[in-house]
């Protein structure tokens, strides 16, 4: 009794199998796209990249999966970014931050503008002087008497050593003429519950950081550090009004990309940035976390707005007097 099939018919059969499996698998893997956070959790990067990550992905068509790399004040996460390959897969979400490192650190593995490139604008950033309710004190000429009278006397947490928070007071500190000691935390949310807790006496956090708190009795916020008040603090008076003529600190967010990276890969992925942006239900997601619009929306306008702030943030450096090897 012969056998039913014969090897033609067998062999037959196996490619119709074989092709049945490839037209029933997917062209190609789905993406995977890395934004690196390098500061922890609570610091306002991370929750904006978890804001608009999954419809970023939707826009891409792609995975897009947030990943934090704390340490030495941003620059551990943005040092994995810089040495990544130049595919548009992995970013960093950064800030003014990033640039400050530049000035702050005496060695750094990485050029904070020569090793990166812009890709797209997310927002603004301001920030918040907040003082520990035990101060006594109601706003900030207040708080800049005290801490004269008392130099050395009380501190203040920041997200870590060459940090935006760091650095707000530090300036803040040196141009008021005032001492208090640093306390290096990992990030935000470790610098205001160490505020929250009584262990420190003043935090500069992100307008996100105090939002939440207005009423809460163990601190009070005496003053936002931008150039006009923020539209989300409006009763908050700037720190230029209310004591301390001349100060100003806020800080862009964007996503970098490594130097190198295709023209054609940086626009495809602002395009699907600026898309994101544009619904209305992101613009309050992102306004109910204190962020204000975007400045700039093509990746040329936004490299000329972070060449700007290189130099900025330079000049904020030196005016802290603060160094760190």
């Amino acid at each position: 009794m012969s056998h039913p099939f014969t090897r033609r018919s067998l062999a037959a059969f196996a490619a119709a199998g074989l092709l049945a499996l490839a037209a029933a698998a997917p062209a190609h893997a789905q993406r995977v796209i890395r934004i690196v956070v390098p500061f922890g959790t609570g610091a306002v990067q991370d929750t904006v990249a978890r804001a608009f990550n999954n419809e970023l992905g939707s826009a891409l068509n792609a995975s897009v999966i947030v990943e934090n790399r704390a340490g030495a004040g941003g620059t551990v996460g943005a040092a994995i970014v810089a040495k990544a390959p130049a595919d548009g897969n992995t970013l960093v979400l950064a800030a003014a931050s990033h640039h400050i490192a530049g000035h702050l650190y005496s060695k750094l593995p990485y050029d904070p503008l020569k090793d990166f490139v812009g890709v797209a604008d997310i927002g603004n950033a301001g920030y918040v002087v907040v003082a520990s309710s035990d101060m006594k004190v109601s706003n900030t000429a207040e708080f800049i008497r005290e801490v004269k009278a008392n130099p050395g006397k009380y501190n203040y947490a920041s997200a870590g050593n060459g940090s935006a928070t760091h650095l707000a007071m530090a300036s803040f500190l040196a141009k008021a003429g005032l001492q208090m000691t640093h306390i290096p935390m990992k990030s935000t949310g470790e610098a205001v519950n160490e505020l929250l807790a009584g262990r420190v006496q003043a935090v500069t956090s992100s307008s996100i950081g105090v939002i939440g708190l207005q009423s809460d009795a163990r601190i009070k916020p005496l003053a936002s550090t931008g150039k006009v008040r923020s539209p989300f603090l409006p009763n908050l008076p700037t720190a230029d009004e209310s004591g301390l003529p001349g100060y100003q600190f806020d800080s862009w967010i964007g996503l970098l990309a490594p130097a190198g990276t295709p023209k054609a890969e940086v626009d495809k992925i602002n395009a699907a940035v600026v898309k994101v942006l544009a619904d209305p239900a992101m613009k309050e997601r992102l306004a109910r976390l204190g962020i204000e619009p975007a400045r700039t929306t093509s990746p040329a306008d936004f490299q000329k707005l972070l060449r700007a702030d290189w130099d900025v943030m330079g000049a904020v450096v030196k005016a802290s007097g603060a160094k760190i090897d």
